[in-house]
């Protein structure tokens, strides 16, 4: 897998402005976007009673290592009023790291390629758009297949 792709999604006030300012905050710590998939409003997956969701897949270039981009990225969730409550309950952004370039990482606080990506739509489909030939690592099969 060639990049880094994260995955941010909003199902909290103003969607698609919490999607854009997240945008920013990874702009100004210095994380370049170099591609977008489309914005997708996708049912809640894990908690079915809450709000749907808009989700949209960035591929982003950084020199920020894996477990570096992940602090940042908590940071930036934090700076938009991300609480966590609840696991899968309802948050203003959520963006997870999806894929970094073709490693593997499996520790206790960040799993690469994430491990949710064969399960869930809501990101297949945004990998689908951008990168469909591209194949999962651990699985041997393309967004396509999956």
């Amino acid at each position: 897998m060639n990049g880094i792709y994260v995955l941010l999604g909003s199902n909290m006030g103003n969607r698609l402005e919490y999607l854009r300012a997240a945008e920013e905050y990874l702009i100004e710590h210095n994380i370049q976007i170099l591609d977008e998939s489309s914005v997708y409003e996708t049912a809640p997956w894990g908690k079915e009673n809450q709000q749907w969701f808009l989700n949209v897949v960035l591929q982003v270039e950084t020199s920020l290592e894996p477990t570096k981009l992940l602090q940042t990225i908590l940071v930036i969730e934090e700076s938009l009023g991300r609480v966590r409550e609840e696991k899968w309950g309802e948050r203003c952004i959520d963006i997870d790291i999806l894929y970094y370039h073709d490693e593997v990482n499996d520790q206790a606080d960040l799993t690469v390629p994430h491990q949710g990506i064969p399960d869930r739509r809501f990101t297949l489909i945004p990998l689908a758009e951008m990168c469909p030939m591209e194949i999962r690592p651990s699985i041997k099969k393309n967004h396509l297949e999956l």
